[in-house]
């Protein structure tokens, strides 16, 4: 995770000095929209909404992992309280076998 932080940070860096030195004006059309504006701008404005759509995109994702976590996380409470009590079963059944054998080895 910190590496893909120092990945995405080095990545802004570029991205900004690069723009900073491409500020010719520019006209960016789609359609009927049209927009002027620096390059810098508009690298800066392309490079804000990939990031917003890339984090809207992998937000389910990362939502669904960790409810899955929270999931397993409690399953693994309760198995590790249902191995707890199985365990101290074992521990009485043993004792009463033992307790068994002694009885059996010298009854009265």
């Amino acid at each position: 995770m910190q590496l893909m932080l120092i990945f995405g940070i080095i990545f802004a860096i570029g991205s900004v000095m690069f723009a900073l030195q491409n500020n010719v004006p520019v006209t960016v059309t789609f359609a009927v929209w049209r927009f002027d504006s620096s390059l810098a701008m508009v690298l800066l404005l392309a490079l804000g909404l990939g990031a917003i759509i890339a984090a809207l995109l992998s937000s389910p994702a990362v939502i669904r992992g960790q409810w899955n976590t929270s999931r397993l996380r409690r399953q693994l409470a309760a198995l590790e309280e249902e191995k707890a009590l199985l365990e101290r079963r074992v521990s009485e059944l043993e004792s009463k076998l033992e307790q068994l054998t002694i009885q059996q080895r010298f009854p009265g």
